[in-house]
């Protein structure tokens, strides 16, 4: 009998009598997301069931699907979870839990505007954005990105590319947005680029980045530069008061692509862009100077 045919019960188990499937796939979980994923359950409880099987040992089950999910209601201190109980036949079992992690079939992740606007209606219910961000077990600087695409006055054509999946953050339509404003001809050339981009490509910051430094440039005179921001640009190598482009914001020589990977991963930014990350970066640092707070 395949597992599709297998029948199922639901039943809340103890987690205790839950043993993760030595023969599973997934041989390292992220311990941030994973915190993360546990002050989510502290507040919500396990959204999703695990899938269990019953193991050789009278009562206790085996995992098929779910052990993070199972792992953090642990660390949350959850007592029991909520489970469907079936059976799998061992050479299915691999096909089943590939399948429930490349979500075929499964749930899809909001499309990054539909989340800015949900994430931002949530933030609306607490008195201040630091309360907001608390909620979400992230920073001041993390929700005002989280929710950017909300805020942002965006053109019909920017927003469709972006519900569509082609620009890959809200951060980087805003940019495309600011490029358009200065360079309309050159923004609408680079939208229908984008436009017939294959399917599964999409539009980076640092492609826009670029396009925006060509369009006329981002040269800071020195009055305009604070004492904050002359100490990043002293830590990234680039002169005081000279011209900031998307190539000459990161030295790569002195950057480890391994540690950028690291970071990228922890704030939830897509691997390997260094440009992104350091926009990330230097919007956390400027947030907790402006909290009163020291940066190290």
């Amino acid at each position: 009998m395949t597992f599709k045919e297998t029948h199922s019960q639901f039943q809340m188990i103890d987690v205790t009598l839950i043993e993760p499937n030595q023969a599973s796939p997934r041989h390292n979980i992220d311990q941030t997301a994973l915190k993360s994923l546990a002050n989510s359950i502290r507040k919500m409880g396990v959204i999703h069931p695990l899938v269990v099987q019953p193991s050789n040992a009278a009562g206790r089950y085996i995992l098929i699907v779910g052990e993070r999910r199972w792992r953090a209601a642990v660390i949350a201190g959850e007592k029991s979870v909520p489970a469907l109980i079936r059976s799998c036949d061992a050479d299915e079992v691999l096909d089943v839990q590939v399948s429930e992690n490349m979500g075929l079939g499964m749930r899809s992740a909001l499309e990054p505007r539909d989340m800015a606007n949900a994430i931002q209606t949530i933030a609306e219910r607490f008195d201040n954005r630091e309360a907001a961000a608390e909620h979400f077990g992230g920073t001041r600087a993390w929700l005002n990105q989280a929710t950017a695409a909300a805020a942002a006055n965006l053109s019909p054509k920017i927003t469709a590319l972006l519900d569509s999946g082609k620009i890959s953050s809200a951060g980087t339509a805003i940019q495309l947005e600011k490029l358009s404003q200065k360079n309309e001809a050159k923004a609408e050339h680079l939208i229908e680029q984008v436009a017939q981009l294959p399917e599964g490509e999409k539009l980076t910051k640092k492609t826009v980045d670029r396009a925006l430094s060509e369009a006329g440039g981002r040269r800071r005179k020195r009055e305009e530069i604070t004492p904050e921001a002359a100490a990043l640009d002293d830590a990234a190598g680039i002169p005081f008061g000279e011209e900031v482009t998307a190539d000459s914001t990161i030295n790569r020589s002195w950057i480890n692509p391994g540690k950028v990977k690291r970071v990228a991963r922890i704030l939830g930014l897509p691997d390997g862009d260094e440009t992104e990350v350091l926009a990330r970066l230097i919007d956390e640092f400027l947030a907790l100077k402006e909290e009163g707070n020291p940066p190290f």
